[in-house]
């Protein structure tokens, strides 16, 4: 199964136009966005608020990810504060992987963003954030926290937008999308060998081990007959008959 790095805006002095700052805005974001991604399926690693760029960037690319998601909001220029709004979400010019995920991002922003035609995917040879991890990576500004029409979008959408990202997330992996459930334990029950543990909830997805007979697990998520099981360090699919909901 896939996972990412996920890092939200360590940026406490970048202000709200309508109180609170980029930091605590997006880190909300995140907060709501770990019970999609763990019905989902998705793992992931989070920095922390004390962690600047570079020092998430460091921590990224020290593990095996498989995508880099970044959140930030922006700022216009000065002369032009508070007028300019908009999502852009960035790659680094020349990534294929980065490309394919940020139109994914972009395309799934306009549905929930109040002018669909401001949100862009954009290449850059210059955000860190984008050009200076291993993984394929998306650094998205979510609007203009100076402008007041946008940071109020923010603000009232920390829900919907998490949602909205870990959809993009399960599409750039090709995995099903599952609301945010409490995970469950749960106890294999088979008559005989053992219960696949699979990559993709599929028959012929890869095995990625096998679970026997009584083994407890941790359901995350269920999607069509199938269950997001966590069974020791793995994380993947399993057919939902052959395990017992505690």
């Amino acid at each position: 199964m896939p996972i990412i790095y996920l890092s939200p805006s360590s940026q406490e002095n970048n202000a709200y136009v309508n109180g609170g700052s980029e930091e605590y805005y997006m880190n909300l974001i995140a907060d709501a966005m770990e019970p999609y991604l763990q019905s989902s399926g998705i793992r992931y690693v989070r920095n922390n608020k004390s962690m600047t760029a570079q020092q998430s960037i460091n921590a990224s690319n020290s593990g095996n990810y498989d995508l880099h998601v970044a959140l930030h909001s922006n700022a216009a220029p000065e002369g032009k504060y508070g007028s300019v709004q908009g999502v852009d979400v960035y790659y680094a010019r020349g990534s294929v992987k980065g490309r394919r995920a940020a139109d994914i991002f972009a395309r799934n922003l306009r549905s929930i963003y109040p002018n669909p035609s401001l949100v862009r995917a954009l290449q850059t040879t210059s955000i860190g954030e984008a050009v200076k991890t291993r993984a394929p990576a998306v650094f998205l500004e979510m609007g203009y926290h100076d402008n007041l029409n946008d940071a109020n979008w923010i603000k009232n959408n920390i829900q919907n937008i998490a949602r909205n990202l870990v959809l993009s997330i399960t599409q750039y992996f090709g995995l099903p999308f599952i609301s945010a459930t409490p995970a469950r334990a749960g106890v294999v029950k088979l008559t005989s060998g053992n219960l696949n543990l699979r990559a993709k909830p599929d028959l012929t997805a890869a095995v990625l081990t096998r679970i026997p007979n009584g083994a407890r697990v941790t359901v995350l998520g269920e999607w069509q007959g199938w269950y997001v099981v966590r069974y020791g360090s793995y994380t993947g699919y399993s057919d939902g008959r052959y395990i017992q909901l505690a």
